[in-house]
């Protein structure tokens, strides 16, 4: 072609040029050469893409029979979860596949590939120290996802933040905490987690009893009032333990009581033990103080007898005193009598 060209721009003669183009471009249409090579060409970049696709498409099926398999009888938030791992494993096969077909389609048109991989990789690179943290965010987010470190409705504490999760992304974490403050937490920056839903908890409660009030009576009231305790409050799993003295002083003593309960219900269960035996201790209260008021009112009682009887009593003895006196007299008058007539 070049050659054509060259010739055509020595020859003066424009009637000569058209004759040379005409025959030039009659070879390049005749060239049977060239044209197998561009259809060889052609039907390797059909094959190459045809290719592409098809590896794009078995890797499909195979990212989704291993989540299927992992999915099998999991919650709706870890399907979501390894749902998100699929899909992001796609896009990554669907890159790198798209990014070699092209590469292999320009090499079929001679292009030379050594610069655009160079250039690709100091982009690639300057890219990266630029956004290295965003970097580190993606990493990190999908090392949870795919390590199921925590699911969406977890409640898990990182740092100083605690709360639940409600939206798990490859390069952010949000968290709901108790008193409705919503945290964005970059992936990045998760160390250290705490997952408070993965197992059963345990609810403490210490309880503090007076020095005065005896061991086996405490403890059988406390006993009588956790009674049925799992059916007033499902999260509470068993009947609790009481282990007994856990310190002691010299005005109270603190006994503790365990009890197993459902993942991230610790609160409710203590709360539920703490009234329980708040109500049981109440109404031993007030049942012993209506025991001491009646007591103090039969004491009452009694010493008002007693003093009723005592008074009675002087008064008898009283009357037979006066009763004694008047014939002591009447005698002695009688007496005086006889001796005046004598």
């Amino acid at each position: 072609m070049n050659k054509w060209i060259l010739d055509a721009s020595l020859t003066d003669d424009p009637v000569e040029k058209a004759l040379k183009f005409k025959d030039q471009l009659w070879n390049w249409v005749s060239d049977a050469d060239m044209w197998m090579n561009v259809l060889f060409t052609g039907v390797r970049i059909v094959i190459i893409f045809i290719l592409s696709r098809i590896i794009i498409k078995v890797v499909y099926n195979v990212i989704d029979r291993s989540m299927a398999r992992k999915t099998g009888g999991r919650l709706l938030a870890n399907t979501r979860r390894f749902t998100t791992v699929g899909e992001l494993l796609k896009n990554v096969v669907t890159v790198i596949s798209n990014f070699v077909m092209i590469m292999l389609i320009l090499s079929e048109f001679h292009f030379d590939l050594a610069p655009l991989l160079a250039g690709a990789g100091v982009l690639g690179l300057a890219v990266g120290f630029g956004a290295q943290s965003l970097v580190k965010d993606i990493i990190t987010g999908f090392f949870i996802i795919l390590e199921d470190q925590f699911a969406v409705g977890d409640v898990i504490q990182t740092g100083i933040y605690k709360g639940t999760v409600e939206v798990i992304g490859l390069r952010t974490t949000r968290l709901l905490s108790n008193t409705g403050e919503v945290h964005i937490i970059p992936n990045g920056s998760i160390i250290n987690v705490t997952n408070y839903s993965l197992s059963n908890a345990l609810a403490v409660v210490d309880v503090p009893v007076k020095i005065e009030r005896g061991l086996e009576e405490t403890l059988g009231l406390i006993g009588e009032a956790l009674q049925g305790i799992e059916d007033r409050n499902p999260s509470v799993l068993a009947y609790p333990d009481i282990l007994g003295i856990q310190s002691m002083s010299t005005s109270e003593f603190v006994i503790r009581v365990a009890a197993s309960c459902m993942p991230n219900a610790r609160d409710a269960a203590e709360r539920q033990i703490q009234s329980d035996i708040k109500e049981a201790l109440e109404k031993q209260s007030s049942m012993e103080a209506a025991e001491a008021e009646q007591q103090a009112r039969e004491r009452e009682e009694e010493e008002s007898r007693i003093a009723q009887e005592a008074d009675a009593m002087n008064v008898a003895q009283e009357v037979r005193g006066s009763t004694g006196a008047v014939p002591r007299q009447q005698v002695a008058a009688t007496h005086e009598g006889e001796e005046g007539e004598e």
